[in-house]
């Protein structure tokens, strides 16, 4: 699996208050969430008159510099940290997005994935439209403008929303007017809070953190955000009985320290440490975590079983994105560039290894196999989700369904195929208890094989029938 999208805005209200422009406090938000996406990032900011870009391909502090970011002008922006789950890696579908129509300019920046994204498309290039790239978020930038030349904002982003299938939290600028709208079941975070000149949006609550800001709260469900004039608006569009807040983000890809849904993740992740050590005990000498999803199950596994916590694998956290691989001859030295061994801790013990999850296996062998020769009596594998065993249609770069492990083979066979002593998933029931929202309002799609949108091919969770209700 890899990491999705992060997106984030700024609006700054009373400039002679605020000595730090809205594209450095951007800047400084997409690095906090820079863990979501290390493809390419974006920020564009408004100075009044017109939007001004600035994105790239590479890590934020790669494609951005301090005399290009004080040269961004303006009391609002968004930005937008990229690893693509729909579009080719190429520069044209660096995010955010701008269309130009005869009002003004569209600006917006998205986290998710449509499943009628390329339907959408077809329909607008019929119509005429002309693409740039090959991204579903261009995709919702045309329909909005579309709608805005019939409608004011808050009936144009409605009348978006009913034509979109599939997951999308999404940070707009229409000219100079800041919004954020979360999709009707809130597949992807999204949180707003204060910050000491205005407003901050963003994926993650670590963002607003960096910003020393204030959390106020989750942008719900179906809601739209619109920072006017110094203050919040809130329209509530859709509101349906169920949410389908992605399991995932709980599991791997947010950052402990944040915040998502009412939820402190740090928490959950050691929940799920507990659930496992009471679901899959096992006589052990040490619990020790692949780094770093790992880390805190782990401590929680630690807690739960009484057996002591000691690091095994330390991670090299410096080798870089464009690492590559030079041949097949040299794939055990790379993985030991990734991760090495601590042999002390590990000779003549019996390790729990915890990791969060398993997706095509291999991964998991070649650790398992580091550790047995670094003198492991035996290896216990335990894991902090259940078996995958369907792909994501809504936003996270998964293996397809045959690449999948668990999607065809027995948890023995898995056990096998990974070389461990044992091997221990967490339930789905245990998963939903560790993170304290209803099942209902979780998307578990990718371990169930239903999901709770309309997928052509794939079974649908027949208790959500989903009908968007205007609120």
């Amino acid at each position: 699996m890899r990491e999705e999208c992060g997106v984030a805005g700024v609006v700054q209200f009373r400039e002679e208050t605020h000595p730090v422009p809205s594209a450095l406090r951007i800047y400084y938000a997409l690095y906090a969430l820079q863990h979501r996406g290390q493809e390419s990032a974006g920020i564009t900011v408004h100075d009044g008159r017109q939007p001004q870009t600035l994105k790239g391909m590479g890590l934020v502090p790669e494609v951005f510099d301090k005399d290009d970011l004080v040269s961004l002008k303006g009391d609002v922006g968004i930005g937008h940290v990229r690893y693509s789950t729909s579009g080719d890696s190429r520069i044209e579908n660096c995010q955010p997005f701008i269309v130009k129509y005869k009002s003004g300019n569209v600006a917006l920046a998205h986290n998710g994935n449509l499943v009628n994204g390329l339907d959408l498309r077809d329909q607008l290039e019929a119509e005429g439209h002309v693409f740039v790239a090959n991204s579903d978020t261009e995709v919702i930038a045309h329909l909005l403008v579309k709608e805005l030349l019939k409608h004011e904002p808050v009936e144009a982003i409605r009348n978006v929303m009913k034509q979109l299938n599939g997951s999308y939290s999404l940070v707009i600028m229409i000219d100079d007017l800041l919004m954020t709208v979360r999709d009707p079941l809130g597949f992807k975070p999204l949180c707003f809070g204060t910050i000491d000149s205005g407003y901050a949006v963003a994926s993650e609550s670590v963002a607003i953190d960096t910003l020393n800001g204030k959390l106020l709260r989750d942008v719900k469900p179906g809601e739209l955000i619109i920072f006017r004039d110094g203050e919040v608006e809130s329209h509530q569009l859709f509101d349906e009985k169920c949410g389908a807040h992605c399991v995932f983000e709980y599991v791997y890809f947010a950052r402990p320290d944040s915040i998502i849904d009412g939820q402190l993740v740090y928490r959950v992740r050691e929940r799920i440490g507990e659930k496992l050590a009471e679901e899959h005990p096992v006589d052990a000498d040490m619990v020790s975590p692949v780094p770093d999803s790992g880390i805190t199950s782990a401590i929680g596994y630690s807690k739960g079983s009484n057996i002591d916590y000691e690091e095994s694998l330390m991670k090299n956290r410096y080798i870089g994105r464009t690492f590559i691989l030079p041949g097949q001859a040299m794939r055990e030295t790379a993985v030991r560039l990734k991760m090495n061994t601590i042999n002390e801790n590990i000779k003549g013990n019996r390790v729990v290894l915890i990791d969060d999850s398993i997706v095509r296996g291999t991964t998991s062998r070649r650790i398992i196999d580091m550790v047995r020769n670094a003198g492991a009596k035996e290896v216990h594998a335990r894991i902090g989700s259940p078996p995958i065993v369907a792909p994501c249609y809504l936003g996270i770069d998964m293996a397809s369904r045959d690449e999948l492990i668990a999607a065809h083979k027995t948890i023995k066979g898995v056990e096998a195929v990974i070389n461990a002593d044992s091997l221990g998933y967490l339930s789905v029931d245990g998963l939903v208890e560790a993170i304290g929202i209803e099942r209902d309002d979780l998307c578990v799609g990718c371990l169930t094989g239903a999901y709770p949108v309309e997928i052509p091919g794939e079974s649908i969770c027949q208790r959500r029938q989903l009908k968007l209700h205007e609120f």
